[in-house]
């Protein structure tokens, strides 16, 4: 039997797999939020939203953002494309508030103009 130097790197049957890690304080890109797969979990949900793990459970226990549960110990997984449509509801929900607000103050101003006598 022939002894193999312990310096001579061993040839492996399949390759590592090796994930890409994102940059810890870079600009998140497009392939940061689309990596891999369709479904996210709630840690992966919480960290896009910048949340807690349990503030999103909140959010799908509530109906808030639709999830599924997968697997027979049922963890939740939120498809990319709902978690996408739930962000842009929000977007719009703040504007319409937004623009509520500017609305209820509009005819402030007109009570207090002076009147021109005609």
């Amino acid at each position: 039997m022939l002894a193999r130097p312990s310096d001579v790197p061993r040839e492996l049957s399949t390759a590592p797999s090796v994930r890409p890690r994102p940059a810890d304080n870079g600009a998140m890109t497009d392939a940061d939020t689309r990596g891999p797969g369709r479904f996210l979990t709630l840690a992966d949900t919480a960290e896009l939203l910048n949340i807690s793990a349990r503030q999103a459970y909140a959010l799908v226990n509530s109906g808030e953002l639709p999830a599924i549960r997968i697997g027979r110990s049922g963890a939740w997984r939120i498809e990319r494309s709902v978690l996408d449509g739930y962000i842009a509801a929000k977007y719009e929900e703040a504007r319409r508030a937004a623009r509520w607000r500017q609305a209820e103050f509009a005819d402030v101003a007109d009570l207090f103009e002076p009147v021109a006598d005609g």
